[in-house]
């Protein structure tokens, strides 16, 4: 019977097992067993099996776009134990997205297998390369697709081009077991650079702010949960104050804390933009490992501001507006002291 997606099904008691099989995505996938335990491999998919082989059984293949991304997931869950894409299979991708098969793709769909390829995998890198080599990252993440080729400066980032820094953070992210939000964060915090006009680089000024509107772009049109992109959004803003964190004076140390969450009931918000500023920090090149003294300085100087509260000026006699007025002069008070304190 046809079906509402571009796509035929047949349940007929007809079918054949090898026609079924045939039918399925990959060849590793399309084996079967019989009641006495013979294993029934038309397509060699054990043979696949045995050298690490990710190849599609037949041309129905292309039938369903979502196995572009399902292929992609599949690989990054597996690359560590060594399994690659059999280059007809690269093809037959490259030729479903020239067909405009990645165009197809909902939504949805595109960020629950992403969201698995993120959590799944050791590196989920290889997801997004797998797609840019397809050229289906282009048609479902172009904020991402942009930032292949824009070069950093070296002396900050030995890698040099953007997007491997920023799938070396994703990497990062998984490396330390971070939540969904850390790695959501980690991919789309430089998406800005992909903006920054060629005669500027490899420096990427103001790339904080140009970015900010691409995370939204992103976020909204893949409906990226909310958690997810109110850590991204925040990270993208200030994820070079935090690197430069010790630097700051005791206000716009302040005002950095604030925005970044340490005030709010608990501080799983604060630890999760300190965990992928973190992952910035260790997606370079060669500085996979690097300490990264900003994370215990932030913690620390959260402890130090958290020392003034409302009780405390309520009991001097503020009220009304006054509190949250004393509250902020107060902690930048005690924050300069502790970092007159530090340094002395």
């Amino acid at each position: 019977m046809q079906q509402p997606f571009g796509f035929v099904t047949d349940a007929s008691p007809d079918v054949t097992l090898e026609e079924d099989l045939r039918r399925r995505d990959l060849t590793v996938n399309a084996m079967a067993q019989d009641d006495d335990g013979r294993i029934i491999d038309p397509y060699g998919g054990r043979a696949d099996l045995e050298s690490k082989t990710l190849r599609h059984v037949s041309e129905s293949f292309a039938e369903d776009p979502v196995r572009i991304l399902r292929l992609a997931r599949f690989h990054a869950r597996y690359a560590e134990r060594g399994f690659a894409v059999a280059d007809e299979t690269q093809a037959l991708l490259k030729q479903m997205v020239q067909a405009g098969e990645a165009d197809a793709l909902v939504a949805e769909r595109v960020w629950k297998e992403t969201e698995r390829a993120l959590m799944e995998s050791s590196r989920p890198s290889v997801f997004f390369f797998d797609l840019e080599a397809s050229g289906a990252l282009a048609r479902v993440m172009p904020e991402l697709a942009a930032l292949r080729g824009v070069p950093q400066r070296a002396d900050y980032h030995p890698e040099v081009d953007t997007l491997v820094h920023t799938l070396m953070a994703v990497d990062a992210a998984a490396r330390h077991g971070f939540a969904l939000p850390v790695r959501v964060s980690a991919l789309l915090h430089d998406l800005g650079k992909g903006v920054t006009p060629q005669d500027e680089w490899p420096s990427h000024r103001l790339h904080e702010e140009r970015g900010l509107p691409l995370v939204t772009a992103f976020c909204d049109r893949l409906r990226v949960p909310n958690p997810c992109r109110d850590l991204a959004l925040a990270v993208t803003r200030d994820h070079l104050n935090v690197h430069r964190a010790r630097e700051l004076r005791s206000g716009t140390l302040l005002g950095l804390l604030d925005r970044l969450g340490a005030f709010r009931k608990t501080d799983e918000f604060y630890e999760n933009a300190l965990q992928s500023c973190l992952c910035d920090a260790r997606g370079r090149l060669g500085l996979e490992h690097c300490d990264y003294p900003a994370v215990d300085y932030l913690r620390a100087a959260r402890g130090v501001a958290l020392t003034v509260t409302a009780a405390e000026v309520m009991r001097d006699g503020h009220a009304g507006a006054q509190i949250s007025e004393q509250i902020r002069l107060r902690r930048e008070q005690a924050l300069g002291r502790w970092k007159s304190a530090s340094t002395a």
